[in-house]
Formats: C-alpha cells, sequence, structure tokens
C-alpha cells in the first residue's frame, strides 16, 4: 500500500470520534444525561456552558501541551510514535464513556472525554505533519481532500451503525437507548485504533521513545527556530492571524450545533444522526468542489467564498425556529465545513513546503493556533450563553470572527515568495 493512501486511513479512523463522539451522540446524550443547571468547581452554570468549557479545557491542555511533544518528535524524528501514543489514549478514554450514565459519574463522563479528545486533537498535530513528507506541493490540496473524504465515509459508516442499534436496540438484544448509545462510544475506541493500525504501520519513520532532557530541550530549541524564521515570513504570520479568527467560528460551531439542536430545537439522538449524516455528506462534495475552485481562482478566493457563507449561517442560525429550517442550514454547514478544513490545511502546507526539514514543528505552531483559536471559540459561545441566557446570542457573535477572518486574509499574499528568506538565529 502507498503511503499517501495509508495516510488517508488516519482520517477514516479518526474521523469516526469526530462525527459520533463530538457532533451526533455525546453533546445531546450528555445534555439529556445531566441536570439544567449544574455547579462545577463551585461555579453554577447550564450544562451547555459546562460543555462549551469542557471543550475549551481540552483545547487548552492540547495547545500547552504540543509545543513540547512536537519539538521532541521532531528532534528525534519520531512522529509515528506520537500518533501512536496519542490514538491510544483518544481510542481507550472513547471507550472509559461507556462508565458515564448521569450526574452520579459527571467527573467521569468529564475527564474522559477530555483524554479523548487530548488523543484525538494530539494525533492529528503528528498526522497532520506527514502531509509534505509524502506528497508534491502540487498535490497538496488533492491529497488533503481525499483524507477529508475519507474520513466523512469511514465515519458515516459507523454512525450508520449506531443509528441503527439506538433506533432499534432490542433488534440488537441491547435494554435500552441508553444502553445502546453507551456501546456504540466502546465502538468508536475500537474503530479508531483498528483502522490506525494501517497509517501505522505504512506511514515512514520509526517507533521509538528518547526520554532524554537533551532531546526535549532541542526540541524547545526547534520551535523557537520556527517562531524566529515567522517572523521573516510575513504571509505565513497574515495567513495565520486569518486562519486563527476565522477557525475560532468554524470549529465552534462545529462542535456545538448538535447542542444547539438538542436544547434550542428539541431534537432527539435518531434526528442529530440523520442530521449529521446530510451534514457529512454535502461535506464529501464541498470539499472536491472547493478544492477545484481553488485551482481556478486560488486559496485565497475560495478561503474568502466560504466564509460569506460562514457569515449567513451565522445569521441564519440566529433566526432558525424548526427543525426543518435546522436540516436546510445544516447542508449549508456541510457545504464548506469540508471545504474550509481542507483548503486551510494544505494552504498552510503549500506555504512552508520550502521548509519541510521541520514539518512537525512548523504544523506544531499551526496546531497551537489552532487550539488557541477553538479555545477562544468555545469559551466565547460558552461565556456569552452564561451571561445572557441564550446560545441564539452565542451563535450571532460568532460572526464577527468570519468576519474578521475576511478582512485579514484579504491582505495576505497565499503564495509563498522566494524573496522571503529564512534566517537562523543563533542559540
Amino acid at each position: 500500500m502507498k503511503a499517501t493512501t495509508a495516510w488517508t486511513f488516519y482520517d477514516w479512523a479518526n474521523s469516526a470520534f469526530a462525527l459520533v463522539i463530538t457532533a451526533a451522540v455525546f453533546p445531546s446524550y450528555f445534555l439529556k444525561n445531566t441536570d439544567d443547571v449544574v455547579t462545577f468547581f463551585g461555579i453554577t452554570m447550564s450544562n451547555s456552558s459546562l460543555y462549551a468549557y469542557i471543550l475549551s479545557a481540552a483545547y487548552l491542555f492540547v495547545a500547552i501541551l504540543s509545543p513540547f511533544v512536537s519539538g521532541f518528535a521532531d528532534s528525534a524524528n519520531n512522529k509515528k510514535m506520537m500518533l501512536l501514543i496519542f490514538s491510544t489514549l483518544g481510542s481507550i478514554s472513547c471507550m472509559v464513556l461507556y462508565y458515564f450514565d448521569g450526574m452520579v459519574h459527571l467527573q467521569v463522563g468529564i475527564f474522559a472525554f477530555i483524554l479523548a479528545m487530548i488523543g484525538y486533537i494530539g494525533s492529528n498535530v503528528f498526522y497532520n505533519a506527514f502531509l509534505p513528507e509524502i506528497t508534491t506541493e502540487d498535490k497538496f490540496d488533492s491529497l488533503s481532500a481525499k483524507g477529508f473524504s475519507m474520513g466523512y465515509i469511514g465515519s458515516v459508516i459507523l454512525l450508520l451503525v449506531n443509528l441503527a442499534m439506538i433506533q432499534n436496540p432490542a433488534y440488537f438484544h441491547i435494554a435500552t437507548v441508553q444502553m445502546a448509545v453507551r456501546i456504540s462510544f466502546i465502538m468508536v475506541g475500537i474503530w479508531w485504533m483498528g483502522f490506525a493500525i494501517i497509517p501505522l504501520y505504512y506511514l515512514p519513520g520509526s517507533y521509538r521513545l528518547l526520554l532524554k532532557r537533551s532531546k526535549i530541550a532541542e526540541g524547545m530549541w526547534i520551535l523557537r527556530d520556527v517562531w524566529y524564521k515567522l517572523r521573516h515570513l510575513p504571509n505565513i504570520k497574515r495567513y495565520l492571524v486569518a486562519f486563527f479568527s476565522y477557525n475560532a467560528g468554524v470549529q465552534t460551531i462545529m462542535l456545538l450545533a448538535a447542542a444547539f439542536a438538542e436544547k434550542q430545537l428539541g431534537f432527539e439522538t435518531s434526528e442529530l444522526i440523520i442530521l449529521i449524516l446530510i451534514l457529512q455528506l454535502v461535506a464529501i462534495g464541498g470539499a472536491f468542489l472547493f478544492s477545484g475552485l481553488s485551482k481556478l481562482k486560488g486559496n485565497k478566493f475560495s478561503l474568502i467564498t466560504m466564509l460569506l457563507i460562514w457569515i449567513l449561517i451565522c445569521v441564519i442560525g440566529y433566526l432558525v425556529v424548526t427543525k426543518f429550517q435546522f436540516y436546510v442550514l445544516a447542508s449549508f454547514v456541510g457545504l464548506v465545513m469540508g471545504g474550509i478544513q481542507s483548503l486551510s490545511r494544505s494552504t498552510y502546507s503549500k506555504l512552508i513546503y520550502s521548509y519541510t526539514g521541520e514539518t512537525t514543528s512548523f504544523f506544531s505552531f499551526y496546531d497551537v493556533v489552532d487550539k488557541l483559536s477553538v479555545l477562544v471559540g468555545t469559551f466565547s459561545f460558552g461565556f456569552i450563553e452564561m451571561i445572557t441566557g441564550g446560545m441564539r446570542n452565542s451563535i450571532i457573535a460568532l460572526g464577527i470572527f468570519f468576519v474578521a477572518g475576511i478582512l485579514l486574509l484579504s491582505r495576505a499574499n497565499l503564495k509563498p515568495s522566494e524573496q522571503e528568506i529564512i534566517i537562523t538565529p543563533t542559540v
């Protein structure tokens, strides 16, 4: 099997977590099995605000951890080992969610979910860093889109099985719907680790773990070097600032859409799964649609076009009152969801293509920006809901991130310049 094909199978493996756990099933399950108002660490808030803060905590932890582990992995040429460690953490934590069955085990659910998120987010740091190593610049967009599409297809297959279990638990000899949901958590963990074996076997690199202080220090020097280089790469810096802004809105909507649908519009778990299926299937076409548009008009034009659609989504989301309207809205989200994730990743790959000697460290910086933006977005969502008492206010406020993203992106040149010189710092 080619390394490029094997690489796409990690999207197939871990996208089941992103779809089943974070998007379709767990948000609704969490809200249904917790009190409407909860007190956590002495702070009283709605359960949906708590859920947003849980997401923020996971992204904060990974943002802090990512520079250390990725710098170490790059210095030791050890991306595969780190991919294995985070994948294992995520899949096992996912299966532990089975033991979260209500307020009595709230802490189990919260910490297992945070650890699973850390495994998912952390593994993607190393997964993304393989892209410039296994293909050429002219294939970044198409391979990135193929990876996302593989993820959508694989996760939809598992989600259909989960949907059948949840709608007809007796047919599968399962006592209750709640038990069917809890079993789906175990299935996601098994799916994740099972299919992750393919890229872990075929991707280049070796398995080793050299926990020496000198290696960790070496990794930190590499990160310092990347930061210094970015100071002399203004176009990359402008792109990263724009990405920080619009990604905060994109990821927050994707992570909290199911919670919004359940709490504001009364969606049941089975209805949410159907909703997510529509979103995922549309996203497959969206990834390739905007990949094709980028070839005709360039990545910048495609990204700005998608951001305009995201602004429209925020406005409609604030006004939506029926389930049918939300189904239509989900179709628009799916259209731009796949495209913006795929093109954001491949655009950055193009910008750092000339500097692939330290791909993990460069992508570590990108991923820190990514995680901090999601932290800001999810925290803003939860905080605005907590002080205003309405999730709709949080949705409309997210539009600010997209407007800022367009303004910042319009100033960036997304084509690497031969005149941009990297100056290595003296240490």
